[in-house]
């Protein structure tokens, strides 16, 4: 087996290549459609069939990255202790 093969069939090898995509995809592409509006930014209401701006996005069609989340709560702790 050549070293590329088995790199790729090392578990640990293959965990780390998937953190270090999704901290670039993070990077990259910080926010992502929402999933209850599909990125429209307003869904149905089950009862009264209107539009209504959608919560969990805030109506404007995009969330931010869990990934993301978490390194701009790290970023704000770490400022915080300098102060």
């Amino acid at each position: 087996m050549g070293t590329l093969a088995a790199l790729l069939l090392n578990p640990s090898a293959l965990v780390v290549m998937f953190t270090l995509g999704y901290v670039a995809t993070c990077a990259i592409w910080p926010f992502k459609r929402c999933r209850r509006c599909k990125g429209a930014g307003s869904h149905r209401a089950p009862l009264i069939r209107a539009f209504r701006p959608c919560r969990p996005c805030g109506g404007n069609g995009y969330r931010l990255r869990m990934g993301r989340r978490v390194h701009n709560a790290w970023t704000r702790v770490r400022r915080d202790r300098r102060r």
